[in-house]
């Protein structure tokens, strides 16, 4: 059978707004016409008509947060122990990588309002639904009703709280991923109930929940609807970058 890859991440643009205004990517692109004197630099002497074409080459420098594009937060990102206290939380060069290749299962909350929280009796009627039985080391993706490049990007999706984020990592599941801009339900709605009721445990739940046991989490996927209920490989490793909060991934599926 031929395998297929399905390509689940967003790209790092300018255009597409996928990030709250202080924090989005800017990228500056310098291109074979105007870039012939960096090369130079190298060789002494040699002039734009040296080169073939009177061409340099393409490069462009970034501005950008390790949680811009499709990106995998450590468990240091949520807080500074996990284990319920007991030991450091991992950064993400300290990332484990067998984790990161693994069967995935898709969970579809996709017809949840916006800003609602999952809880844990759905993500249990989710896996019936779709005839699975839960693994340890499953990498659980979750379609969230967010849809990437339209407007108010950052206020769509369920989320995943404290109730059902516990729920898988007490089953063994260390990889999670979402399509939203976050695992956790989008600040402007969390933001209304926390102003009605002041309870600050109800702030970044899901995330918070990896002080208890840890777990590693993937925002911004795409391209869900391509990929079936269970019976894929997910590849999601990511970039080693020393004492990080999170690394960008290339996220894909692999079917067949």
């Amino acid at each position: 059978m031929t395998q297929r890859f399905i390509d689940l991440s967003i790209p790092i643009c300018n255009d597409v707004i996928s990030d709250p205004p202080v924090m989005r990517p800017q990228i500056t692109y310098a291109t074979h016409e105007s870039t012939w004197e960096q090369i130079a630099m190298f060789f002494p002497g040699l002039e734009q008509k040296d080169l073939p074409d009177g061409e340099g080459w393409a490069v462009e420098m970034l501005s950008l947060s390790t949680h811009n594009g499709t990106h995998m937060d450590a468990p240091w990102h949520y807080h500074s122990t996990t284990d319920a206290g007991a030991s450091p939380a991992p950064s993400i060069d300290e990332a484990p990588l067998d984790l990161f290749m693994r069967p995935g299962v898709k969970l579809d909350f996709s017809h949840k309002p916006h800003g609602s929280l999952v809880s844990a009796a759905e993500v249990e009627a989710e896996l019936a639904r779709i005839g699975h039985d839960l693994q340890p080391l499953d990498i659980v993706l979750v379609k969230s009703g967010a849809i990437y490049g339209t407007e108010n990007f950052t206020d769509q999706g369920c989320g995943m709280g404290a109730e059902a984020t516990l729920y898988l990592t007490e089953r063994g599941v260390k990889v999670v991923g979402t399509d939203a801009w976050s695992w956790d339900a989008p600040f402007s709605h969390t933001a209304k109930r926390w102003a009605e009721t002041r309870d600050p445990s109800i702030i970044w739940e899901g995330h918070k929940a990896g002080r208890i046991r840890p777990y590693y989490q993937i925002e911004k996927l795409a391209n869900l609807d391509e990929v079936p209920a269970t019976g894929f490989t997910f590849c999601c490793f990511p970039v080693k970058i020393e004492r990080a909060s999170a690394g960008w991934i290339r996220a894909v599926a692999i079917v067949g």
